[in-house]
């Protein structure tokens, strides 16, 4: 019977009613713990949960004074909404993160917030932003994932008139540390935004829950990445899981569950506040489980 390989486990912290003190207590910790090899952050500029005043950092930019402050972890953003930065400046804030990280950036994106999530769908409002229908997203992130890994790659500069994005003269420079460019992790369940996944991504990400659910998903990636030639072993299956700290037997189960349904990049969904040495316990707890 074949060996189900070691799956690489990761931290996401939302950065949402948490100082900024408690944050780069964990992610400093979690620098030091060989067993999580990635962490996140996710993109909203105002809180999804709790009270809807409360304190919510913007991503990328706390991400980058994460970077600075870590040497191991791979980092990213799961996942940054496309809707809320265009895609060249998108390039450029992605590209000085990985620059300070020295070459540690995982580039998550996603369509953006759900238009049934009235807590995300405020943010929009409240900071002058415009929210499209999901047609237009969906069609707008596979543009943006275009110009994005161009500006990373090419040398020249270089025109792009799309349906929803133009740019003249558009150049990356400095390019990222890592060649030909960082990996790209898209996240979304939607039939249309896997058709991007299959012809972008390196990695895929589906929120945790639903595990029959996010195995239909995953099948449906595989014959979009046949439809278009491409091996679907070649997108890595990415899931988030929530972490009980009271019953970590539950979130062992939801790992096992995950992990021999092919997903093999586990993201673990910390809740604050944080314990005390929670990077430790999450190794100990969560990521020493035996698989079949």
């Amino acid at each position: 019977m074949p060996h189900t390989p070691r799956p690489s486990f990761g931290i996401m912290t939302a950065p949402m009613q948490v100082d900024y003190p408690d944050l780069l207590r964990v992610w400093r910790e979690a620098d030091t713990v060989p067993e999580i090899e990635h962490a996140w952050l996710f993109d909203h500029l105002m809180p999804i949960g709790g009270d809807p005043d409360g304190p919510a950092y913007e991503g990328w930019t706390l991400l980058s004074a994460l970077a600075a402050q870590t040497r191991r972890l791979r980092l990213g953003v799961m996942v940054t909404s496309n809707r809320f930065r265009p895609p060249a400046l998108l390039a450029k804030i992605a590209t000085t993160v990985d620059i300070v990280s020295g070459g540690r950036l995982d580039f998550g994106i996603g369509v953006g917030s759900r238009p049934d999530h009235p807590l995300a769908r405020r943010e929009y409002a409240a900071h002058g932003l415009p929210f499209h229908d999901s047609a237009h997203a969906v069609a707008s992130l596979a543009e943006a994932c275009t110009v994005i890994r161009r500006l990373w790659t090419e040398e020249q500069p270089f025109d792009f008139q799309g349906t929803h994005h133009h740019l003249t003269g558009a150049f990356g420079n400095p390019k990222p540390v890592q060649r030909p460019h960082p990996p790209i992790l898209i996240g979304g369940r939607s039939a249309a935004t896997l058709r991007v996944v299959a012809e972008h991504a390196d990695l895929w990400n589906i929120p945790g829950g639903d595990i029959e659910d996010a195995v239909a998903r995953s099948a449906l990636l595989d014959r979009y990445c046949a439809d278009i030639g491409r091996d679907p072993a070649s997108v890595t299956r990415s899931i988030h899981l929530s972490v009980s700290y009271d019953r970590p037997e539950l979130t062992r189960d939801a790992i096992r569950e995950a992990v021999d349904a092919g997903f093999q990049h586990i993201v673990l969904g910390l809740s604050a506040p944080y314990p005390a040495g929670v990077a430790r316990w999450v190794a100990d707890e969560l990521t020493q489980i035996p698989l079949r």
